[in-house]
């Protein structure tokens, strides 16, 4: 199943100066400094300027103003180690600054570095929440700038999470996206990106082993949104495979089959595999079913399942190692139905010898079955 990557366009206006430069001493080291960077011209030698400050000067509150200017300039210039270094050094300064902490984001993203974007996203959405938790200040025109810097802020940590999710769905390591989207899950159970990234994470778990937290994601999933064959398969499978709610598994093998008859081709897919994989996920879904009603002892509606799954089965390269249960199980559901319906003996006896020609742990019994049919029951072939 192809995995779609989203891309969402967020329009983030950036809050405004944010670090004041009050009165300038230009007879101390560091005002000399300052009056040298603000009246110098080239772009170059500005920004050598702002380094040098930064590096002499951390500790003074004035190198906060230093490293907002130093990190836009290297935003401008697009350099992703340079401006995670500013904002860390700016950070160390106001550790409760959302934009540092958000163009740190950024720049782990224009990197590609999963773990970095664990980080400054973690760090950039602590900020903008604490900054949208601030109190409303009585002032009106006071109020009117908090009220814009609230709405940003709220932007800002939901860009957070949409790092998480972008990172989760481009990953190719499945450790990787399964760490990303865990921490957004847990960020926020009902966002909009969590929500997105379900699928995502249900595969990534298949694909790192983790079954039983695939199955227990598809549980939740499947708890509200019943459209996603993939979940309703391993849901049901497993349900199967543990004799855990029968019922369940019926439900979910009838609604499998009703997902996929509904659901549109994907775009970019060719008929033909679109067909292979309606099939392959229809006759798993009947032959699911088949052999609960058969644990059920319920044969008539085991016979019923099977009958459909069975050229289903054997049409399909993925379940062809199947063909021999379900032809034994036929028989076996046959041969329980000709106690009533002596008709269904010979049935029994053909599933049975069909089974018996395939190599298969129920290629001897299905051998034995044969024989004792044909001594129960006169003129069977």
């Amino acid at each position: 199943m192809r995995i779609v990557v989203i891309l969402v366009a967020f329009s983030l206006a950036a809050f405004g100066q944010r670090h004041k430069l009050e009165e300038v001493d230009a007879e101390k080291p560091e005002g000399k400094l300052l009056q040298q960077l603000m009246q110098e011209n080239d772009p170059g030698k500005k920004t050598a300027l702002m380094e040098q400050f930064a590096t002499q000067f951390p500790k003074l509150e004035t190198s906060a103003w230093v490293l907002e200017q130093l990190q836009a300039t290297y935003v401008k210039t697009g350099d992703p180690d340079k401006i995670i270094a500013a904002g860390e050094k700016l950070l160390a300064v106001d550790p409760d600054d959302p934009e540092a902490a958000l163009q740190c984001l950024k720049a782990a993203e224009a990197r590609k570095d999963v773990e970095l974007i664990k980080k400054w996203s973690a760090t950039t959405s602590a900020n903008a929440r604490k900054l949208a938790n601030t109190p409303k200040p009585a002032d009106a025109d006071a109020a009117e700038s908090w009220k814009s810097e609230v709405d940003y802020a709220k932007q800002v940590d939901t860009y957070s999470e949409y790092a998480l999710f972008s990172a989760a769905v481009q990953s190719r390591d499945p450790k990787a996206t399964i760490g990303l989207a865990e921490m957004l899950v847990e960020r926020n159970p009902k966002g909009e990106y969590t929500a997105k990234v379900q699928q995502p994470l249900f595969v990534a778990y298949q694909q790192a082993g983790a079954n039983d937290k695939a199955v227990a994601l598809a549980e939740r999933v499947l708890a509200t949104d019943q459209t996603n064959e993939d979940m309703l398969l391993v849901v049901t499978d497993s349900y199967l495979q543990n004799k855990k709610d029968s019922e369940k598994v019926h439900a979910y093998s009838a609604k499998i089959v009703e997902v996929v008859a509904a659901k549109p081709k994907p775009e970019g897919t060719s008929d033909a595999d679109w067909t292979a994989h309606k099939n392959q996920v229809t006759g798993l879904a009947w032959y699911m079913s088949g052999k609960q009603y058969s644990a059920e002892n319920r044969h008539a509606q085991a016979e019923h399942e099977l009958k459909k799954s069975l050229p289903l089965v054997e049409s399909s390269p993925a379940l062809a190692s199947l063909t021999p249960e379900v032809l034994f199980l036929l028989g076996f559901s046959d041969y329980k139905l000709a106690g009533a319906n002596p008709e269904k003996a010979q049935e029994a006896a053909n599933y049975f010898r069909s089974c018996a020609a395939l190599k298969s742990p129920f290629q001897a019994t299905a051998t034995a079955n044969v024989k004792r049919i044909q001594t129960e029951y006169h003129g069977i072939k």
